[in-house]
């Protein structure tokens, strides 16, 4: 399948066997716990149905941008519904090629460049662009793991852009 944006064509395509995912730690060392909360409340909650995915942290989600291949490692992601096995699913993900959109992308802040909110157009795109222009993703939360602050953005179905979500009670 393939989608045109205003400066890319965007298909699915499969992560080649030899691509070479980077093998970076997390910038948090907190990162892997924090997803590891996040899944572990959905299971205890019920909330986790078996062909659903969630991306262990700095798992690689892919898309072709003319002809050539982005990956964004989110530090957590939900996609309720994978249309193959969770075996096939090993290296990384590609979304209408392997199941649906994720529901929500979640970054936790780092200290490193601030790439969360990366808006950048040009190839390589930012994560933020990325999420919101390519894949499209409905729900994207950057969290502060310092302070506990948590910004949460949905996406506009008029605009196409993410708009931040006031708090409420939960």
């Amino acid at each position: 399948m393939t989608v045109i944006t205003p400066n890319y064509q965007i298909s699915w395509e499969k992560l080649p066997e030899d691509y070479k995912l980077p093998d970076e730690p997390a910038d948090n060392i907190n990162q892997p716990f924090l997803a590891a909360a996040l899944t572990q409340g959905l299971e205890l909650a019920g909330k986790l149905p078996p062909n659903a995915l969630i991306t262990p942290t700095n798992y690689g989600i892919c898309a072709t941008l003319n002809g050539k291949t982005v990956v964004k490692a989110p530090d957590w992601a939900y996609i309720p519904n994978i249309t193959i096995s969770r075996e096939e699913v090993t290296r990384s993900y590609t979304l209408q090629l392997e199941g649906d959109i994720p529901v929500i992308v979640i970054e936790f802040l780092s200290d490193t460049d601030g790439s969360e909110y990366s808006s950048k157009p040009t190839y390589p795109p930012g994560k933020w662009f990325f999420y919101e222009c390519v894949l499209k993703v409905p729900n994207y939360a950057v969290f502060e793991p310092n302070t506990g602050e948590l910004e949460v953005y949905r996406l506009d179905q008029k605009t196409g852009r993410y708009s931040p979500q006031t708090p409420n009670e939960n």
